[in-house]
């Protein structure tokens, strides 16, 4: 991922992602875990929206700064700012989209992964 943010920018990566998104969408009986900013292409919301069901995992900007302080391989927090400013512009900017195309929010703050795959499955089942 790094390379590719090194060598094309955030808009190739972006691309690919969109072109690997669409392809594992056509497929059925999936879990697909997608970066955080895969919303930002419409295409992308709509073919998620369109061909699963979406479930936001949503936390507190506090929680994603213990989560990612010491990961070297996230290329929007590697920069001169501080990572509580990027943290928040990139929630400002990608949680709308989130909330536009969930079909059922979780908080995650206080759960572990476990917990969380456990509330997901239950809500799979009964629907």
């Amino acid at each position: 991922m790094g390379w590719v943010f090194d060598v094309e920018g955030e808009e190739g990566f972006r691309d690919r992602e969109e072109k690997i998104i669409n392809e594992l969408t056509e497929k059925q009986g999936i879990v697909l875990a997608t970066g955080g900013g895969s919303v930002k292409s419409r295409e992308t919301r709509n073919r998620l929206s369109a061909r699963g069901v979406v479930v936001y995992l949503e936390t507190t900007i506090e929680k994603q700064l213990a989560r990612t302080q010491r990961d070297k391989k996230r290329p929007l927090l590697q920069v001169d700012a501080p990572p509580r400013e990027v943290l928040e512009a990139l929630a400002d900017e990608r949680n709308p989209l989130y909330e536009e195309i969930a079909d059922v929010t979780i908080r995650t703050d206080d759960q572990s992964a476990k917990v969380v795959a456990n509330q997901i499955i239950h809500m799979l089942e009964s629907n």
